[in-house]
């Protein structure tokens, strides 16, 4: 039996460089996702450090402190309807954090944070922080409210009590 003819020769040699090819784009192409994956947790990460750095920071502070001074959510509602009415500072100090969360709660919606990290770090607090602001946001006139706010705490309260049974 004759072996195989110089074109079959030039046939299998060219399907075979080929085939390496096709192989090394696939790894090639893989290894791009790899990198565009560590390059999205690394933007991730840094997003949210520089989010949750801001918690600490001494215009986030005050805001705290202030929220602090009241004993009830009532009690609070009642002064920042009184700042507002009267165009104090300290109606722009409050609103420091209900912008802080509405903030994180729209990028959580768009997919530049991530959900599970907010659970981590906020979990039961992003509750307790909506709760307290609860009055104070209902009784803005002419105004939405903070809805990304809201529909996150709401996405919370489902992980945190998946039967609806303790958070609602």
């Amino acid at each position: 039996m004759p072996g195989p003819n110089w074109a079959e020769q030039v046939t299998a040699i060219a399907t075979a460089v080929g085939a390496l090819g096709l192989l090394g784009a696939l790894c090639a192409a893989v290894f791009a996702g790899q990198q565009v994956k560590e390059a999205r947790k690394a933007r991730e990460s840094q997003i949210a450090a520089d989010f949750f750095r801001r918690w600490n920071e001494d215009s986030l502070l005050e805001t705290r402190r202030l929220v602090a001074t009241f004993d009830t959510k009532e009690e609070l509602r009642t002064a920042f309807e009184a700042f507002i009415a009267s165009n104090a500072d300290e109606a722009y100090v409050l609103y420091r954090e209900l912008d802080y969360f509405e903030q994180l709660a729209a990028l959580e919606h768009v997919g530049a944070f991530d959900f599970e990290l907010i659970k981590l770090l906020l979990g039961r607090t992003l509750i307790d922080r909506w709760e307290m602001w609860k009055p104070s946001i209902d009784s803005m006139q002419g105004t939405d409210g903070y809805p990304m706010f809201e529909s996150l705490v709401a996405k919370m309260k489902t992980a945190l009590d998946p039967a609806g049974t303790a958070l609602r």
